[in-house]
């Protein structure tokens, strides 16, 4: 029997008018975003559909993928009837995937990222850290190479092929010297505003870890996959301590996707800005059945 995934994807794919057609033309996604702003105290349809600065910045960007997503993924429930067998989200995206298991509520999700942007966004000073993509170099072999640096770890498993690494700046830099060495292909520099998902993050999921405290965490009706252990969720107690440690923890999305795809996931269902997953989907298994839900339009995809 079939089973169906939702997808969802991380801080980078935001983009000026995301969601937009989901606001103006449907009303469960205008409450979705009129909610947002009630909770956060500002304009969120002025963030996502307005030429601005704060888009691009953590504190906002990350309010904004989770507010734009979540709109999507109910607009498509209540239009098409689609509910997903198990659901998974890249880094920040895993707040999305909360909500689809029933994990948070959809206000406190949108809450609780406005929180976690502000603090991965003041936990270290801007030119301190930094992030690089590394790419075509098996990942154990970077396995090896960073493991002989101090202040360098991988941040994500995004997929064969493709490994960002994050740490000190200094020792990014030398890591990429010496992967390029190693036989990678190209190891690019990231435009970050901080070592994401590196241990100099590990005071930032401590301080969310008390956010945490304040939100009500519910048994997912439906599993969801943890980036930190790539491993299905199925209990509450184990939410919030995952959740902590994700800030400074290896996004291990190879990994997730294996373990859906093992699990008989047959059908992906992307769901936000831009097509990243689908990307990463091609490379870890060429012949997935992935779908995207991007714009209104996007839901005639679904039969």
């Amino acid at each position: 029997m079939s089973k169906i995934a939702f997808i969802f994807p991380g801080q980078g794919a935001q983009y000026c008018g995301m969601g937009q057609d989901f606001y103006e033309k449907t009303t469960i996604g205008r409450e979705i975003y009129d909610m947002a702003s009630d909770i956060l105290g500002f304009s969120v349809p002025e963030l996502c559909f307005e030429k601005n600065d704060r888009l691009d910045i953590t504190e906002y960007t990350q309010a904004a993928m989770v507010t734009t997503s979540i709109a999507m993924m109910r607009v498509l429930e209540a239009e098409k009837g689609l509910k997903p067998d198990v659901a998974a989200g890249l880094s920040l995206g895993e707040y999305c995937a909360l909500a689809a298991a029933g994990v948070m509520s959809d206000g406190d999700a949108i809450r609780t990222v406005r929180q976690r942007g502000i603090l991965m966004q003041e936990a270290v000073p801007v030119g301190i850290g930094a992030m690089a993509a590394i790419l075509a170099l098996d990942a154990s072999k970077i396995e090896e190479v960073i493991g002989a640096i101090d202040g360098v770890q991988i941040a994500n498993y995004n997929c064969p092929g493709q490994i960002v690494i994050s740490g000190r700046k200094e020792a990014v830099e030398e890591a990429n010297a010496k992967l390029l060495e190693a036989g990678a292909k190209r190891a690019i520099m990231l435009n970050v505003s901080g070592p994401f998902h590196s241990s100099m993050l590990t005071e930032a999921g401590e301080k969310l870890g008390q956010v945490l405290d304040q939100v009500e965490i519910h048994t997912p009706v439906i599993p969801y996959v943890a980036n930190v252990t790539a491993a299905y969720v199925t209990d509450a107690a184990d939410v919030k301590s995952l959740l902590t440690k994700q800030v400074s923890s290896s996004v291990r999305w190879q990994q997730s996707v294996e373990t859906m795809l093992a699990d008989g996931v047959d059908t992906f269902v992307e769901i936000g800005p831009g097509k990243t997953l689908a990307g990463f989907m091609k490379k870890i298994k060429r012949d997935a059945n992935v779908l995207n839900i991007e714009k209104l339009e996007d839901l005639d995809k679904i039969r």
